[in-house]
């Protein structure tokens, strides 16, 4: 049998380029075959920042079994965060679609701040086009259980499988990074610390803010007697991702609601509790996780949410400005580095400059010492 090297056809050089050529296709298809399942591979690096410190505490602290810590994280992200994620989803969902198909009750409160105000505001036909299309992009931005079962299950199958071996493939995952990303260790230890501050702002600091904005907002609407307390309440606590308007967008309308039904007493009740009570709260809370997980500029927040909302959908409130915070820390991380870079090439080239001096001085010297013996 003839030897391989003696039978290929190709020079060393083509095998490695025909090589890098396979690596990029390769790395291509497999690109976008996964692309529709992104959320998952963010979600689980999402979550892996977010319980990591558990973790360490658990195995290399306590000394617990790895795989038995691994898979309390795992049922603990399910009953926390996935299953009350995609109830409250579904209870948004069926409840635009049902407003959708009955607007009457958004009709009858157009239409009594059209009295109180002795203007026409909007048409009827209007409000119900604008209701189908918001129920229409709900849909399309929040996954539930009843509308893609499998891509469901796939989705967060996916993002669990991987999250598992995150954690139980920790020290080679860690070392693969240090190896493979192209930055020094010093930086990779600033992307690191970043990337915790980030995701602990966004999600653990968002979600609670999100969390208290919108039991404090249903609470107020209970108590002022908005119906669909309940309902509002899921509303808000996503509104409340969004800085500055948030929650006012939901008791806004719930207090002019109150006031074109003439319940003037409530409306004044559900203004003054926004203003003093639920403003005030988010502006306390913010400032106060500030201290302790990082503080993200409202800009930033606001133009990930956009961005994030419109490519990932509902998880775009918490991965849109994280996504953006990561990529401004890179672009700090690039000046600083390309700065270095320029401070350090004049002396490179000063550092030639000077050798090959040395060396022609040298080379002068020996010829003039050959010279001489001759």
């Amino acid at each position: 049998m003839p030897h391989l090297a003696e039978t290929n056809i190709y020079s060393p050089r083509q095998r490695f380029v025909l090589l890098i050529i396979t690596l990029v296709l390769l790395g291509l298809l497999s690109f976008f075959g996964l692309l529709q399942y992104l959320t998952a591979f963010l979600g689980a690096g999402i979550l892996y920042v977010v319980l990591r410190p558990w973790f360490t505490a658990l195995v290399h602290k306590h000394k617990w079994n790895r795989a038995l810590v691994t898979v309390m994280l795992l049922v603990f992200a399910v009953v926390v965060l996935v299953i009350p994620f995609f109830a409250l989803s579904s209870l948004l969902i069926d409840r635009v679609a049902e407003l959708a198909k009955h607007p009457e009750q958004i009709l009858q409160a157009v239409q009594s701040v059209e009295r109180k105000v002795g203007m026409q505001v909007t048409q009827e036909t209007q409000v119900r086009q604008l209701l189908q299309q918001g129920a229409a992009k709900v849909s399309q931005w929040i996954p539930t259980l009843a509308s893609s079962v499998l891509n469901v299950i796939v989705v967060v199958g996916l993002m669990l499988f991987t999250l598992y071996y995150l954690f139980m493939q920790e020290e080679a995952f860690l070392a693969g990074l240090r190896r493979y990303l192209p930055f020094r260790e010093k930086t990779m230890e600033e992307l690191s610390e970043s990337l915790k501050n980030n995701v602990n702002s966004n999600v653990l600091g968002q979600g609670i803010v999100a969390l208290v904005q919108g039991l404090l907002t249903g609470a107020t609407l209970w108590i002022f007697k908005v119906p669909d307390p309940m309902f509002w309440t899921v509303v808000a606590f996503f509104m409340a991702f969004i800085p500055v308007l948030g929650t006012p967008l939901v008791w806004g309308p719930a207090a002019i609601y109150q006031f074109a039904q003439g319940q003037t007493t409530q409306g004044i009740g559900i203004v003054l509790v926004g203003v003093i009570v639920i403003i005030n709260v988010d502006n306390l809370l913010r400032i106060w996780l500030a201290k302790y997980m990082g503080d993200i500029h409202p800009w930033v927040t606001l133009v990930g949410l956009t961005l994030g909302v419109e490519i990932f959908g509902i998880v775009g409130l918490v991965i849109g400005p994280l996504l953006l915070s990561y990529f401004i820390v890179l672009m700090q991380v690039f000046s600083r580095e390309n700065l270095a870079l320029q401070h350090l090439m004049p002396d490179t080239l000063t550092g030639r400059a000077e050798r090959a001096v040395e060396t022609d001085t040298a080379e002068k010297l020996a010829a003039s010492e050959v010279r001489r013996t001759q």
